[in-house]
């Protein structure tokens, strides 16, 4: 699968987001946008609304929140796979998840999860791809996830910012998928973990 780089225009990655952090464009309406409305910018999100003709004449405003295009990495060594541990202070549980982060402007998927393992887990990868890209969340979200296979590991200096307080951990690959759907979980990392089984590379 090709790994395009698009977008539409301090290291934290909260900066990033805020700054640097690539948006994915929109395609082309195919029910008439009537209005389009920006209601707030948080630096991390962007929340507004587009007011929308539908199929039967009647008029809606479908309500949104715009982030940063970002991407997961499944990196697997020694037939382990490589996850991260880490509170989530938004859901107040601490999970265990697949290495991700943002993808800063100008960054294709694999050159931003090759960015994110390092920063994260001080490995560095020899090869990596892009499984899959997707829209997450259509129902409320604008915001694009890539998933990225990563193997050929060189171990290394992590740097992490100054938000993250991450510890990695090795998991074999025999038991990534069910480790991955012990509660607490999350979608990205039991998505990156399918893909790359349902791709043979687990």
């Amino acid at each position: 699968m090709t790994d395009d780089t698009r977008d539409d225009g301090d290291d934290s990655k909260t900066n990033r987001a805020a700054n640097g952090g690539r948006r994915d464009a929109l395609g082309d309406p195919e029910w008439p946008v009537l209005d389009s409305r920006t209601e707030y910018e948080t630096g991390w999100f962007t929340g507004g609304y587009d007011r929308v003709r539908q199929p039967d004449g009647t008029e809606k405003q479908y309500y949104w929140a715009e982030l940063s295009t970002a991407v997961v990495v499944v990196a697997v060594a020694d037939d382990h796979v490589l996850f991260v541990e880490q509170y989530r202070p938004t859901v107040r549980e601490t999970q265990l998840e697949l290495p991700a982060g943002i993808v800063e402007r100008g960054e294709s998927f694999t050159q931003a999860a090759e960015r994110e393992l390092h920063e994260e887990t001080g490995f560095e990868a020899s090869s990596l791809s892009l499984l899959q890209d997707f829209w997450t969340c259509t129902g409320l979200l604008r915001h694009r996830r890539g998933i990225v296979f990563a193997e050929g590991l060189t171990p290394g200096e992590r740097e992490l910012d100054s938000n993250e307080f991450l510890t990695p951990k090795a998991v074999p690959i025999e038991d990534a998928v069910d480790v991955a759907r012990m509660q607490p979980t999350n979608d990205a990392t039991i998505e990156g973990l399918l893909l790359a089984r349902d791709d043979g590379l687990l």
